[in-house]
């Protein structure tokens, strides 16, 4: 069976998995029409791959600490089957440290479900994604999942719903201080990437479009799946699986909402999904069940990846 390969994090598995993203990785880099390798290409394609592998390290953390995970590595084995539906995304700077940062909001929201620290958390959370939206700005839409963590698990301390706007005050007047001391326009640059665009009409190629309708298949059905079956999961966890649901659908909306839409912005859905999917395949069930649904998205990537090239 692939998947009992993938039943322990291993060293070997990390290596395994690493080998894979830096080949395809690689591999978009490659395929880039009038790439010219300066040591200036190479250097920012080092600086991304580095953003890329912390975003696998931090999601990975992110389960095992909350105890997600049955020290697995099919998490970030799923975030790279992710990827891979649309592989323009690995070109993206801005896009990966907005999920970075975004991550990083995850874990502390994620971490409310002990009660040490929580005003802490939720503060630092908040001040997370206002530093994610410097870089894509409707990944502001994250702070609905700070309330939500506040109604879930302190919604009694009145204190802790003004946490979010004293963080957003306070990043704002970084912000202005910032553009004043190296005279920047961050602050323009913030207000002229708020508009919006409901429209889905980007796509450049059939394969585009075709890559979104599995990955929209793949995504209903996982998600789907760990929303009907919660009740059936430990007490415990039951409000971090909602905010993995809620932090799905935010991710949704992040791209609904985007200006300049594109593929791509779905990377904000791919951490979520990929706890959605490793809760699924380490549920105990039929073997011959798991393996068709691994196989199945295994293919799916693969086919997305190589036919966008």
């Amino acid at each position: 069976m692939i998947t009992s390969l993938f039943k322990k994090s291993t060293p070997i598995n990390f290596a395994f998995i690493f080998l894979m993203l830096l080949f395809f990785f690689l591999t978009t880099q490659f395929h880039q029409v009038g790439t010219v390798f300066s040591f200036g290409f190479l250097a920012k394609k080092t600086i991304l791959f580095i953003t890329i592998f912390a975003c696998f390290f931090t999601g990975n953390f992110i389960i095992k600490k909350n105890g997600l995970s049955k020290d697995s590595a099919f998490m970030i084995l799923f975030y790279l089957l992710l990827l891979l539906f649309f592989p323009s995304v690995m070109n993206n700077f801005k896009l990966f440290l907005a999920n970075f940062f975004i991550l990083l909001a995850l874990r502390r929201l994620f971490s409310l479900q002990t009660s040490k620290s929580q005003k802490e958390k939720i503060f630092d959370a908040s001040l997370w994604v206002f530093v994610a939206s410097l870089f894509h700005f409707w990944s502001i839409l994250f702070i609905i999942l700070v309330f939500i963590s506040i109604l879930f698990h302190t919604a009694r301390d009145y204190r802790t719903w003004f946490l979010p706007f004293i963080a957003f005050f306070i990043s704002m007047v970084l912000l202005f201080f910032f553009d004043l001391v190296f005279d920047a326009d961050n602050v323009g640059k913030l207000i002229a990437n708020s508009g919006s665009n409901l429209e889905i009409n980007y796509f450049i190629n059939n394969y585009q479009n075709l890559a979104l309708s599995l990955f929209a298949t793949i995504s209903l059905f996982f998600i789907a799946n760990l929303g009907f079956t919660i009740s059936n999961r430990p007490i415990i966890l039951h409000s971090t699986y909602k905010k993995i649901i809620a932090a799905f659908f935010i991710g949704l909306m992040v791209f609904l909402f985007s200006p300049n839409k594109s593929n791509d912005i779905l990377i904000f859905t791919f951490v979520p999904l990929a706890y959605a999917m490793t809760i699924f395949v380490e549920t105990p069930q039929s073997k011959a069940k798991t393996e068709l649904f691994f196989l199945a998205v295994v293919g799916c990537s693969l086919f997305s990846f190589f036919s966008q090239l």
